[in-house]
C-alpha cells in the first residue's frame, strides 16, 4: 500500500467519525429542546459532552490537514 492510498482511507474513516460524533451530540438539539435551552442560562459542557467536543474538533483538524495531505501527493 502507498501512502496515498493509506490517506484516502484515513480520510473516510475519520469522516463516518466526525458524522457519528456530530450525530451524537446533536441527539438532544431538537427543537422543543432548542426553544428550551434558549431560555434558561448558559451551562458549560462537562464530563462526556466535552470529551465528544474535544475529539470531534480535533478530528475535524486532522480531517483538514489530511485533505491537504492528499492534495499535495495527488
Amino acid at each position: 500500500m502507498n501512502l496515498l492510498s493509506v490517506l484516502k482511507t484515513t480520510q473516510i474513516i475519520v469522516c463516518i467519525l466526525i458524522i457519528v460524533l456530530v450525530l451524537v451530540q446533536s441527539k438532544t438539539a431538537g427543537l422543543s429542546s432548542s426553544l428550551k435551552s434558549s431560555f434558561s442560562m448558559y451551562r458549560s459542557l462537562r464530563g462526556v459532552e466535552k470529551v465528544i467536543f474535544v475529539v470531534t474538533v480535533v478530528l475535524g483538524v486532522l480531517l483538514v490537514v489530511n485533505s491537504l495531505s492528499i492534495v499535495i501527493l495527488s
